[in-house]
């Protein structure tokens, strides 16, 4: 019998005694975190009225936190320097303000087409200015440009859970993005946005 041929009847074997032969090895380590809910919103102005669009659509591609299982897990993970891995990304696209006109030409300018998600990827943390926050260093990926921020993060416990808010100032232009026009240009959006996010986390580890 060759070695092929007996290994194919090994699996047999095993699929009939109702064991996967394909199925991840048990005992594998769980992902260090799991985003439960989020929601972003980017607001600027115009030089007619505000604006808004949200998402709840990201997503945690990445994480590890130098953080113990158990009890003390959330105690360690919010220290600095602890979360060593983090990777969030967000579909543009699903960036709505509820107008269709607006929503058209910010799509446009995000240049969804060619870069569908905006990326965030943690660098570094350490304490923030203000006390119980913290300052996260990384790099935001908008309309395929890349660029380093530093976004002010405060946790807050609740339970199990983990909630994380904070906001950053950007600059359209800064990503390659030209403000969007509309009413044949009688429209005009301020280059500034505000980005707000709140983010709830869960860990398999506590």
């Amino acid at each position: 019998m060759t070695v092929r041929f007996a290994s194919f009847v090994f699996g047999l074997a095993l699929i009939a005694s109702g064991v996967d032969p394909f199925a991840e090895v048990s005992g594998a380590e769980p992902p260090a975190l799991v985003l439960t809910s989020s929601r972003i919103t980017i607001a600027g102005t115009s030089n007619i009225h505000a604006y808004s669009a949200t998402t709840t659509a990201a997503r945690l591609v990445r994480s590890q936190v130098a953080a113990p299982s158990g009890p003390s897990f959330w105690d360690v993970a919010v220290a600095p320097g602890a979360l060593e891995v983090f990777e969030l990304t967000v579909p543009a696209a699903t960036l709505a303000s509820g107008k269709d006109g607006l929503d058209k030409n910010m799509h446009k300018a995000l240049k969804v087409a060619d870069h569908p998600d905006i990326t965030f990827r943690v660098v570094a943390s350490r304490v923030g200015t203000v006390p119980g926050a913290l300052a996260v260093d990384g790099r935001l990926s908008i309309a395929g440009v890349e660029r380093d921020v530093t976004l002010a993060i405060t946790p807050r416990r609740e339970g199990s859970t983990l909630t994380l808010t904070g906001q950053v100032d950007l600059m359209m232009t800064d990503f390659g993005i030209t403000p969007p026009k509309a009413m044949l240009g009688m429209l005009k959006t301020d280059p500034k946005v505000t980005l707000t996010f709140e983010a709830v986390l869960t860990s398999p580890l506590t």
